[in-house]
């Protein structure tokens, strides 16, 4: 059994800890979150060490294995190096940190401690996406070419059912690191590294439409030397989406055909749910494992993710997304803001 800690219980912590819950052989056992309200949640949900400050958690509780980051980006450094000194396995949502320099010194530590460490790159394990990259892998349309990649959502303005203010670090540039580009940009540009290579930033453009201290869309161009193929990433706060509305879409043109993940996800995401929630009551009848989070089609990833992620430690293998991944990721991001400044000194 493999004892868990969750340090961080915002939207995305509390939605990692509901689904560590669900992973066989997984127990999580302690929580670390500021929030009272957010730790009496977890208590709910079975958490019995709960504590108001993360630092307790990684000194005082009782034999962890490994530990989930959720915390605000500035804070993911002195965690990551905390929970590693401590001997544990981390998973850490994105990105890995705000700057390359700690990124650096992050996988260093990595190295040093011997211990799996894996970023939270969700959409590497979306259906459509593993989908793509095989077609891909198998040549179904030739050379790669061009990758279009876009997400355009609300960003940080996004609610749950009852309104909640947006937290000030969100708009703190030394606290976040960046706007929409670090925040949705960035897995735009690591599916780009997953289908063509390493890459460089050859154009970047940023929009402050709501006059923030930080962009609230981004539009890039990235080469990748490794494959020749080009990149445009296309990343925005700025439209209200509801769910079941998700503006996100991939598409790989090749030299003998394309992909569009436009046709390849569920055409009607309330029809597919019913069909799921039918399969996974089958699934439950018969004995076969049930597809956690399967009905709602996008969600399943961050499940698939962490699964994935504990699914390394029992086997003693590194994950698929890597502390160098996350490296990489950033280092194409700090090119992008520098380039985006560059043309706006020229202007």
């Amino acid at each position: 059994m493999i004892k868990v800690g969750v340090i961080g219980l915002g939207r995305m912590g509390m939605l990692h800890l509901m689904n560590a819950t669900k992973i066989e052989g997984v127990k999580v056992v302690a929580a670390a979150d500021s929030s009272k309200k957010a730790l009496k949640k977890a208590e709910i949900l079975g958490v019995k060490e709960l504590f108001e400050d993360y630092h307790k958690l990684l000194n005082t509780s009782s034999d962890i294995d490994a530990v989930i980051i959720s915390l605000p980006n500035f804070l993911h450094p002195e965690s990551i190096r905390l929970a590693l000194e401590e001997g544990l396995n981390v998973f850490v949502e994105k990105p890995l940190a705000n700057t390359v320099e700690e990124c650096e010194e992050i996988a260093k530590l990595v190295r040093k401690s011997g211990r799996r460490l894996m970023v939270g790159h969700c959409l590497r394990f979306l259906g459509v996406i593993e989908k793509m990259k095989g077609s891909l892998d198998k040549g179904i349309i030739g050379r790669l070419e061009v990758a279009t990649l876009e997400e355009v959502i609300n960003g940080p303005f996004a609610h749950p059912r009852v309104p909640a203010p947006v937290s000030d670090w969100w708009f703190d540039p030394k606290k976040s690191g960046g706007g929409a580009l670090l925040d949705i940009g960035y897995h735009m540009i690591d599916l780009f590294r997953f289908f063509a290579g390493d890459a460089e930033v050859v154009f970047s453009s940023l929009d402050h439409k709501f006059s923030l201290p930080v962009e609230d869309g981004a539009i890039l161009v990235l080469h990748s030397d490794e494959s020749a193929a080009k990149g445009i990433v296309n990343s925005g706060w700025y439209q209200q989406t509801i769910f079941p509305k998700y503006n996100f879409r991939a598409i790989l043109h090749g030299n003998a055909g394309f992909l569009s993940s436009d046709y390849m996800v569920p055409r009607n995401l309330y029809s597919h749910a019913a069909k799921e929630g039918v399969k996974n009551l089958f699934r439950k009848v018969v004995g076969k494992k049930v597809r956690y989070l399967s009905y709602t089609y996008y969600y399943e990833a961050f499940y698939r993710e962490l699964e994935h992620f504990f699914d390394c430690i029992k086997k003693d293998v590194d994950p698929l997304v890597s502390v160098e991944d996350g490296l990489n990721t950033v280092k194409l991001i700090r090119q992008a803001y520098a380039l985006a400044d560059e043309s706006s000194c020229k202007k």
